[in-house]
C-alpha cells in the first residue's frame, strides 16, 4: 500500500478550487473545499468570511487528513482505492464514502473502516473492480439528489476524474 496522500491533495484541491458560496449550495460558504461549519468545528469558535476566504493549503491539509482520510483508513487502502474513497469523503462526508467501500468488497456498510473492512478490501482481488463499483455508488447517489439539476454535471465530471485518476494509481 502506498501512501497517496501528497497526490491527492493536490488532484483535490484542484477539484476543490477557491472562494465559493452558491446559494443553492447547502454547504454554504467554503474555501478549498472546507465549509465555514467544518472549520469552525476544527476552530472551537465561530468564523468571519475573511478568515474562511483567507485558507490556505497548509491550513486546510490537516482538516483533510484526519477528518477525510484517515476517517476512511485511506493509508491503508490500495492506491487508487484511497483516492476514491478520499475524495468522496470530503464530497459528501466520510460514513457515506466508507460505505461505498464496504457495499464494493462485499463488507458490512456500517460507515466505520475497521479490521473487518480492510480484511475485505485486502481480500478483493480486484482494485479497479473496487474503484468501478464506488464511482457507480457516488454517481447513482448524486442523481438522486434535489440539487442534481444545479450542480449534477461538475459531480459527475469530478466522478469521472477521479475514477480516471483512480485507475491510473492502482496501475502502478
Amino acid at each position: 500500500m502506498q501512501i497517496n496522500f501528497p497526490q491527492c491533495m493536490t488532484w483535490l484541491l484542484q477539484h476543490e478550487g477557491g472562494f465559493s458560496n452558491h446559494p443553492e449550495d447547502p454547504g454554504g460558504a467554503t474555501m478549498l473545499g472546507v465549509t465555514r461549519a467544518t472549520y469552525e468545528d476544527y476552530k472551537g469558535r465561530a468564523v468571519t468570511t475573511d478568515e474562511l476566504k483567507a485558507l490556505t493549503q497548509e491550513d486546510v491539509e490537516p482538516i483533510y487528513r484526519t477528518r477525510y482520510w484517515d476517517a476512511c483508513q485511506a493509508d491503508s487502502l490500495p492506491s487508487g482505492v484511497d483516492w476514491m474513497a478520499f475524495d468522496w469523503a470530503v464530497n459528501s462526508g466520510p460514513k457515506r464514502a466508507s460505505q461505498a467501500l464496504q457495499r464494493a468488497v462485499g463488507s458490512r456498510a456500517d460507515g466505520i473502516v475497521g479490521p473487518k473492512t480492510l480484511d475485505a478490501v485486502a481480500k478483493s482481488t480486484n482494485d479497479l473492480e473496487t474503484i468501478d463499483k464506488i464511482h457507480a455508488q457516488r454517481e447513482s447517489f448524486y442523481r438522486s439528489l434535489s440539487t442534481f439539476d444545479v450542480f449534477g454535471r461538475g459531480w459527475l465530471r469530478r466522478n469521472d476524474e477521479t475514477m480516471e485518476q483512480a485507475s491510473n494509481l492502482a496501475h502502478r
